[in-house]
């Protein structure tokens, strides 16, 4: 974990919330002059705490309305069985997350697409064409009540 202060959580929180700021623009709100907020920007991408900029999309207003969770249980859970199963969904672009679980269920995917038959095969053409899994359960969502991808700093 990397020691934060109160400047680059101030960093941070702007950069989540909008980060085609200027320099000059972060570096007024958080007090700083644009030399040491830039020196602060480029210490917390080298520390790994700032991955990557981007933007966030809406999924219905690209054509990907529908979310799908889809719980896995695998056969075993063994090392190999789980590095296989993780290498494979990495590469779907349909899958935005993926979490490896505790309890009854091994993985839990966010999975978005088109429609039910753009689901339906996904599902036969990739999901369940992999080896050692032992069940799938899809939930569909109805509706998002909220999204975020800010982190609570």
């Amino acid at each position: 974990m990397v020691d934060l202060d109160d400047i680059d959580r101030k960093i941070l929180t702007l950069l989540q919330q909008d980060s085609r700021m200027t320099m000059q623009e972060i570096s007024e709100k958080v007090g700083l002059s644009a030399s040491p907020c830039h020196r602060r920007i480029k210490i917390l991408e080298e520390r790994g705490v700032i991955t990557r900029y981007g933007a966030t999309l809406d999924q219905r207003a690209v054509g990907l309305p529908v979310s799908v969770f889809i719980s896995i249980k695998l056969v075993r859970q063994k090392e190999e069985d789980l590095e296989r199963f993780a290498k494979a969904v990495a590469g779907w672009r349909e899958v935005l997350e993926c979490y490896l679980m505790t309890g009854h269920r091994d993985y839990l995917l966010r999975v978005v697409v088109a429609d039910l038959a753009a689901y339906d095969q996904f599902l036969k053409q990739k999901l369940t064409r992999l080896d050692g899994i032992s069940s799938i359960e899809s939930s569909f969502a109805l509706d998002q009540i909220k999204y975020a991808n800010a982190l609570p700093l």
